[in-house]
Order: structure tokens, then C-alpha cells, then sequence
């Protein structure tokens, strides 16, 4: 399809004035986070470290860090090991109810987050009645999470075929040995990219935490929003939402270098 010269121009400003709608805001965060001003005053009076040092030696930021760590690395360690699974039976089985069970899966990503988090409250508290507790969060991470392995799981078999696999088998390689060998070996970089993905998910996710973490569990996101509105805090806060825009863009940036090289070799 060609496009005139007046169409490529109004797309190209469109995605120009798309891409600063995004990315600006962010700059002005990284950039707040060195001024010298409380008040966040534009343009910057001055520069300065004294946020990052304060951050840096601030114990509800830390533990805040320490927590999202625990819970991302808890919900992806789920995700792996149900996403693959889930994976692996819906591309390489037939079975009666296949398609519900895929639907099913992919669900609660596009579940709006207050919504599942209700959902999950509830069943937490009023039907297993268990406290909230950072378990409970790990959990409910892990019921979104799983969809980002999966889809990647599920698109590497796709283009992979079965053929490698029904030939170990033909040489008499037991179920467990083919997966070892076969299947596993041409998995990992997706099982990364999705295991990547589901960490930063999870790292940053606050509407669903809201529902699901009990007192004295203040993962990163939530830490911010407690003190996003104090004045004192507020230049601190710009460092800490700096480092959670770092962490979630390294695994992405990593996830989509995985994929990419992968399907060039391809």
C-alpha cells in the first residue's frame, strides 16, 4: 500500500504526539527526583542528590522493595510452572472443553483490576477464610501473570510443531525424557521472556494488591501511593517511582531482545 506524502506526515505526527503524551511525564519524574525544591517547582531551581541519598536510606522505601521482589518472584516462579503446563496440554492434547479452558486462562488479564481484586478478596476472606497476607498476593499476581508465559509458551509451540517431540518418542524417550530434552531446550528463551514479563507485571501492580495485602504488607506501588501526598515525601517519592520505571522496563526491554533474536534465527 503507498501512502502520499500529506498521509505520512499526519501519521507521523500523530505518533510523534503520541509518544510525548507518554514519555514526557516520565522524564519529568526523573527530572523532579534531582530538584532541589519540595514544592516540585518547573523548571528546577537547582539539581540535587539529597532525594536519592534520603531514598536510599529511607526503611518503608526498602522494605516496599524488598516486598514487590518477593511477591514478583513468587507470582513468576507460579507462572511458570502453570503457564508452561497449561501451555503444553492446550497446544499438544485434544480434549473435550479445550477452547473454554483457553478462555479461561487468558481471562483474567483482561479482567479489569478492580474486579479481580474483589473477586479475590472475597474468596480469601469469606469462602477459604484466609487472612491477607503477602501469600495472598503472590497468589492473586500469579492468576494474571500466568497469562503472559502462556501466551508465550503456547506461541513458541505453536511455530515449533510437534515433529521433534513424536520422534523422541519413536526412539523410545519416555514423556519426562522428551521434555528434558527436546521440548525444554527450544522453550527457554520464551520461558524467560514470559518469566521477565510476568515479574515486571507483578513488580508494579497495585489495583488488585490493594485488595489482596493485609496490614503490614506495603508493596512498592502502594508505598507510593501512601506518600505521594505528603509534602516532605514527595521529592522521595519521584526516586523511588524512578527505580519502579527502571524495573519495569529492563525485564520488558530483555523479554522483547529474547524474542526478537529468537525469531530472527527462526
Amino acid at each position: 500500500m503507498t501512502l502520499t506524502r500529506l498521509t505520512r506526515q499526519v501519521l507521523a505526527g500523530l505518533v510523534a504526539a503520541v509518544f510525548v503524551l507518554m514519555y514526557v511525564p516520565l522524564v519529568l519524574v526523573v527530572v523532579n527526583s534531582f530538584n532541589v525544591s519540595q514544592s516540585l517547582t518547573w523548571p528546577p531551581s537547582g539539581l540535587t542528590f539529597e532525594w536519592w541519598q534520603r531514598a536510599v536510606h529511607s526503611d518503608g522505601a526498602r522494605l516496599a522493595v524488598w516486598t514487590s521482589i518477593r511477591a514478583a518472584i513468587g507470582a513468576t516462579v507460579i507462572s511458570l510452572t502453570l503457564g508452561t503446563l497449561l501451555a503444553l496440554a492446550l497446544q499438544r492434547f485434544d480434549f473435550f472443553g479445550k477452547r473454554v479452558v483457553n478462555l479461561l486462562v487468558v481471562l483474567p488479564i483482561a479482567l479489569p483490576g478492580i474486579v479481580t481484586g474483589i473477586a479475590l478478596n472475597n474468596a480469601f476472606r469469606g469462602i477459604l477464610g484466609i487472612p491477607l497476607t503477602l501469600v495472598t498476593v503472590v497468589i492473586a499476581h500469579a492468576t494474571f501473570c500466568i497469562v503472559t508465559v502462556f501466551n508465550n509458551v503456547q506461541a513458541r509451540l505453536r511455530r515449533l510443531g510437534g515433529s521433534l517431540e513424536e520422534a523422541s518418542a519413536d526412539l523410545g524417550a519416555g514423556l519426562f525424557t522428551t521434555f528434558r530434552l527436546v521440548t525444554f531446550p527450544q522453550l527457554r528463551s520464551a520461558l524467560l521472556a514470559g518469566g521477565l514479563l510476568a515479574f515486571a507485571l507483578s513488580f508494579d501492580e497495585i489495583i488488585v494488591t490493594t485488595f489482596t495485602a493485609g496490614a503490614g504488607v506495603t508493596t512498592l506501588p502502594i508505598w507510593i501511593l501512601n506518600n505521594l501526598f505528603r509534602p516532605n515525601q514527595a521529592p522521595v517519592v519521584n526516586v523511588v517511582a524512578v527505580v519502579l520505571i527502571v524495573a519495569s522496563i529492563v525485564p520488558i526491554w530483555l523479554a522483547q531482545r529474547l524474542s526478537g533474536e529468537t525469531d530472527h534465527v527462526r
